[in-house]
């Protein structure tokens, strides 16, 4: 049997990273990857990565995605430029019209219907037709604070409230994320941004609690309400791509709330900052169910962000390239688990 064929569009932290992680792995091999940058255009992946090539085909990183695609040329892409699907659109239906699978680590993708119920009335037509499927994941949204709880409310016989809360480290995440989460910025600034509208801070509430309370069966009886609030740092903090000085914002801490029938069912708990541990603060993920039986699971610390978005990205390629045609959420494919054998073994031919 060939080696699963995988095309990367985008070569940040998350798409770099899954570049790393699948040359470790067998029975798969990257035969395509598009990035703008002009640092990398040009550049072979191995360069980029400091890595040996080894018996692997060389890779150039190319900025044309129409020189990189063409129909039938890999099994998948993974496609790692975006946060919100509306931006990710074109390039998904570009993907899938090319007859290719798609895994996006867009955060909004994780449960598309929350925020875009057209485009992806839309996605599941183009999938469809041409016979592939499409699917966003991550860390959280993906799995956290949606997946896991979803999993965890099995062993109840009736829910009562559900509260999910991830204390993080931004330190991974590359320049998108540091300007979504207001990184580096005054608190002045951070506090306009946030007025304005032009502050995301963390993307998927809308997903997550979408996810959970679809899963469940509870109807939603008005749209996810949110809080955005800085974290400022009292000491320097620096990553690999943003220097905070004291006094400035090094994170932001967001709060986010599911009604039914009026009463807050999910409340979502999300402080996350760069190099939290500088100021004392421990990271961890925490699901609190109130239920029968009640149900209190706490991970110590935090499952990584990036590390953990890149394994379930490139985890889930199996289950993307098995599933039936069509746009597709964690709900609907079997669960992630790690590929230590060969990831040809997993695919159904």
């Amino acid at each position: 049997m060939e080696n699963v064929k995988i095309i990367l569009w985008g070569f940040g932290a998350m798409g770099s990273g899954m570049a790393e992680m699948l040359l470790k792995k067998k029975g798969v091999e990257i035969v395509g990857v598009c990035d703008m940058h002009p640092d990398r255009v040009g550049k072979s992946i191995f360069a980029l990565l400091k890595t040996e090539k080894g018996s692997h085909p060389d890779v150039t990183i190319i900025s044309d995605i129409n020189k990189v695609v063409t129909p039938g040329c890999a099994d998948l892409a993974l496609l790692a430029t975006d946060s919100f699907t509306h931006k990710a659109f074109d390039k998904i239906k570009f993907l899938l019209e090319n007859k290719l699978n798609v895994i996006s680590t867009a955060e909004e993708m994780s449960y598309p219907a929350a925020s875009e119920p057209r485009l992806t009335a839309e996605m599941d037509k183009i999938a469809k037709e041409n016979g592939v499927s499409v699917l966003g994941t991550g860390i959280n949204p993906g799995l956290i604070m949606d997946l896991l709880v979803v999993l965890m409310t099995g062993a109840c016989m009736d829910v009562d409230h559900i509260r999910a809360e991830r204390v993080n480290s931004l330190s991974p995440f590359g320049p998108a994320v540091m300007e979504e989460q207001g990184v580096g910025l005054t608190k002045e600034a951070f506090l306009k941004g946030v007025e304005e509208g032009n502050l995301a801070g963390h993307v998927g509430f809308n997903e997550s609690v979408g996810m959970i309370t679809d899963a469940i069966g509870w109807k939603l009886s008005e749209k996810v309400r949110q809080t955005q609030e800085p974290i400022v740092t009292k000491v320097p903090r620096k990553t690999k791509y943003v220097e905070v000085a004291a006094g400035d914002v090094a994170g932001c801490n967001m709060n986010g709330f599911g009604y039914v029938d009026g009463q807050v069912k999910v409340e979502m708990i999300h402080p996350q900052q760069i190099e939290p541990q500088l100021e004392g603060t421990d990271t961890g993920d925490y699901v609190t169910i109130k239920g029968t039986p009640d149900i209190n699971l706490s991970i110590k610390p935090e499952v990584p962000g990036g590390i953990g978005t890149i394994a379930m990205c490139v985890n889930m390629i199996p289950q993307v390239i098995n599933a039936s045609p069509g746009l597709k959420t964690m709900l609907d494919l079997p669960v992630p688990r790690a590929i230590m054998g060969d990831m040809r073994d997993r695919i159904e031919r």
